[in-house]
């Protein structure tokens, strides 16, 4: 009975975190879909170049933004034959596919800037109106970032943390532009260039970051040494458990897999070593993000312990 209410415990708390995530990503589908249609369209009225490239970067918003919504759905999935621990590691894909895109964006950046910056005799005259488009954008990319950011460490999700980086990178983007556009007006078209140079750097060292950090979760990570510490000591407070020894965790999307040996009383009962090894196992599911802890008895003497 006590396991039945922790799974459901569990389910209710996956339950609310992919509804907080469907929420915040077609928040952010609806936000760009807008913003890739107004850039575009003035930026094409304005003779703006960069407020065209920052409507396509709009555009691949959109495309991380659906990635997110079918890991989302897909990690949602119950357990089954093939994936007994259930489809948690959609997530860590997800997150990879986006590290993937933003490194691609700020490759493109890069490229882009040091073209203009070989060739400023490209960059056109453009109109004011495309600095107040440019202006308005940041001002959404920026509130869109702080949102999904904020829904992000609520419901304790990588894959929405990375989605809105991405979209702080698109906030970023629309930075340069409203720079290099006042630049323009100003005399001063080097200064578009320049400030893609440096923001491209950025947004193509965090998709590395993210890339980076999805890859050794797909490879069964370890979780940090604090945490990992944190869930030693509520294993040792459990009463009964008189030590512990080769403890092992593991990343399964955002959640963690626990494998331990508690050591116990050897003179006690099989039922009364498997009722605290289940109140271990409960300690640890309440205080963290865990799927799952495996435990494993071992009896030992408490004189030899002492």
């Amino acid at each position: 009975m006590e396991q039945e209410i922790l799974f459901d415990e569990h389910d209710n708390e996956q339950s609310a975190r992919y509804k907080a995530a469907k929420k915040s990503t077609w928040v952010s589908v609806f936000v760009n879909c807008l913003l890739t249609v107004g850039q575009v369209f003035v930026g094409i009225l304005s003779g703006s170049q960069g407020l065209i490239a920052d409507g396509i970067h709009s555009l691949s918003d959109l495309v991380a933004d659906f990635v997110v919504l079918l890991a989302n759905y897909k990690s949602k999935k119950e357990a089954d034959e093939d994936h007994p621990y259930g489809h948690h590691r959609y997530e860590n894909a997800a997150s990879l596919v986006l590290g993937a895109l933003l490194l691609a964006v700020g490759v493109g950046m890069l490229w882009s800037a040091i073209h203009k910056i070989q060739h400023p005799e490209s960059i056109p005259h453009v109109q004011i109106i495309a600095l107040w488009v440019a202006l308005t954008a940041l001002a959404f990319k920026e509130l869109l970032f702080r949102y999904m950011l904020a829904v992000a460490k609520r419901v304790r999700s990588s894959m929405l943390v990375a989605n809105a980086w991405h979209a702080r990178s698109d906030a970023a983007s629309s930075l340069v532009v409203a720079i290099g556009i006042v630049g323009n007006l100003l005399g001063y078209a080097i200064f578009d260039p320049l400030a893609a140079l440096i923001v491209g750097v950025m947004v193509a060292k965090m998709g590395y970051s993210f890339m980076w950090d999805s890859l050794h979760d797909l490879m069964d990570r370890a979780v940090d040494a604090e945490t990992e510490e944190k869930i030693k000591t509520t294993l040792l407070n459990t009463k009964g458990v008189s030590g512990i020894h080769d403890l092992k965790t593991r990343k399964m999307g955002d959640l963690i897999v626990v494998d331990v040996h508690l050591e116990i009383d050897g003179t006690l009962s099989v039922k009364e070593g498997h009722d605290i090894a289940v109140e271990a196992r409960k300690a640890v599911l309440d205080s963290y993000p865990v799927l799952n802890v495996m435990t494993h008895v071992d009896p030992v003497s408490l004189k030899s312990v002492a």
